[in-house]
Formats: C-alpha cells, structure tokens, sequence
C-alpha cells in the first residue's frame, strides 16, 4: 500500500510512501535527455526530458515507482488491486504498458494539462516489462505545481480525475475517497465547541479533541483522510528546510510500522518516503532502517548523457553523538 501527497510553499513538491512487505532493489535513477525510449505504440525518442525518481532498472530501463522530469512534472504510481484493469496488446499506436507509463508522460509532458492530452489518446494494455517483472495493479496520481489529476484504468475504460487535493492511496476507486470526506466534516485542528450539550460547562480535558473521529488504522481509505487532514493543517515556512522538514512530517503521520500490518507471515512497511523539490529538481528520501533525510541534485548531472545514472539509497543509520 501507498500515500502520494502534493504540498507547495514557496516551491512545489511532490512524494510518497512506498509500502510493502518487501523491497525490489529500488535505487535513484536519473535519465538524461539523451537516453533512447521505444514504447509500445511505436514511438521512438532520441531527446526528452531529463527524469529522477526511485525505481529498479531492468535491461537498461528505468522502471520507475515514483519520477518528477526538469519541467516539474511528477508522476507516482500506487497499488490498485483488484480494480486496475488492462486491454490485450494490439499493435496500434494507441497502445501503452503501465511499465513504461511514467517515463512516456515525464520524458514528453511538461504540465498536468499535456498530460490530459496524452492519456486522453491511449489505452494501458496487458503486457509486462518481462516474465521476470510482471504489471503491478497500479492507478497513477499527476502534479505540477498547479493541479494534480488521477488515472485510473478500471473495466470500463480509462478514467482520469481531478484531483484538488493533491493526495492519493490506494483502494477504492477515486471517486469514493472524494466522497468519503464528507464523513469527517467535523473533525477540525482546532479546540472542539461544546454542542453535545451546549447548556452544560463541559470542557475539553486535552488538546487535540478536535481531532477525534479521524481514523488511525492503516487501511488505504484511512490514510487516505488522515493524510489530507495532516497536509491540510500542516504549517511550514517557504524556505528549502521548513519545507521538505514539514513534507516528510506529513508522510510519516500516515506510515507503516513494520509488524502493524501484516501480509501471510510477513509485515507492510514504509520501505521509503520521497519528497522532490520540482522546481529544483532535488530528491530527497529516507528509508525505514535510516530517518536520515538523503538528497540528489538532478541538475549536478551532465544531462546530455545518453546511459541512466544511478544512486545506491543510503541505509545505513547515522546517529551523531554529543560526548
């Protein structure tokens, strides 16, 4: 399972928690504009955007989880089981895997709206990267530092969503969680008003009471609102520090604590949380074994490479000492 969220400052960025009971190797990679792409519809390109994102190369392909390109554009895939539905393959230029989804869109789109455009146009169709790497059920959240949208492909078709909120989990379909707001309309960060019994003094006995009726269980419908309660009343200065210090906040209130969530005889945990600066091109993360926030500048690269550049994720624990 998985928590996409969207928050600007002064700056615009984008992250999300990767939740599984397993990791798959994920690295940093970045690829530069000169990297050569052939999707399945066809299409062949020499030059694009340059990409950074967390994700696993196989045969020389990024196939990435979560990727934000040099205009600022990010895409995130998330868990969508049981709902994510994809065509037959056929050979048309229509024709999309979900693997190859995030770098088509980030390697030719620069905004949400280019987005809407591409996908308006295409079908996700039924056809691994390979027998080694076969699709995930994934439905996608999209952000600039304008709007954010969602693409699910379901049964009936692909479906793209507007997305005011900039959030996203997993299971149920979109719409439900948009709906499913409105069960907390009370809840509030503030001090709660007496209406229980409005003639009577009674008082909130601690800070915070507010808040009751917001879930605390790990379920993505959950996380879901507890997320955007958190993004909603979270308060951060515009600098670079306050803010990514506020984003990784956010994620870690909706985190997955190895043995809470269990999976057959293993544990769902937060393998990483992200947080990209998109108008810098910064990505930063942490991993369960190290809170340690670690960083890579896309723009220290020589981005007219032609071969992917990747980062080993630092895992190891760095505690400083005070003798």
């Amino acid at each position: 399972m998985c928590t996409a969220i969207t928050l600007k400052t002064g700056d615009h960025y984008f992250g999300r928690n990767l939740d599984y009971e397993h990791g798959f190797g994920e690295q940093i990679i970045i690829t530069p504009r000169n990297f050569f792409f052939t999707f399945n519809n066809g299409q062949k390109l020499h030059s694009h955007y340059a990409i950074i994102g967390m994700g696993i190369e196989a045969e020389n392909y990024p196939l990435y989880f979560d990727a934000t390109n040099e205009a600022g554009l990010s895409v995130a895939g998330l868990n969508f089981p049981e709902n994510a539905h994809y065509t037959q393959p056929e050979s048309n230029e229509r024709c999309i895997s979900p693997y190859e989804f995030i770098p088509w869109l980030l390697s030719q789109c620069k905004t949400v709206q280019d987005c809407r455009q591409y996908c308006n146009s295409i079908t996700l169709i039924n056809k691994p990267f390979n027998e080694q790497y076969p699709l995930s059920p994934l439905h996608w959240i999209i952000a600039d530092r304008n709007e954010s949208i969602v693409i699910e492909s379901v049964i009936d078709g692909l479906h793209i969503y507007d997305n005011p909120y900039g959030v996203l989990t997993n299971n149920p379909p979109f719409p439900y969680h948009l709906y499913n707001i409105s069960n907390y309309i009370n809840v509030t960060a503030q001090e709660p008003n007496n209406r229980f019994a409005p003639e009577e003094a009674i008082h909130a006995y601690s800070r915070g009471m507010g808040g009751i009726g917001l879930p605390g269980d790990n379920s993505s419908a959950s996380r879901f609102i507890r997320a955007l309660f958190t993004k909603l009343n979270s308060k951060a200065h515009a600098d670079e520090d306050s803010s990514i210090v506020q984003f990784f906040h956010i994620l870690n209130a909706v985190c997955q604590v190895n043995g809470c969530t269990a999976v057959g005889d293993k544990y769902e945990k937060t393998l990483y949380s992200s947080c990209c600066n998109t108008d810098k091109g910064i990505y930063y993360y942490t991993t369960y074994e190290n809170p340690q926030i670690s960083a890579v500048y896309l723009h220290n690269c020589d981005l007219e490479e032609s071969k992917l550049i990747k980062y080993e994720i630092n895992r190891n624990l760095n505690i400083i000492t005070s003798l």
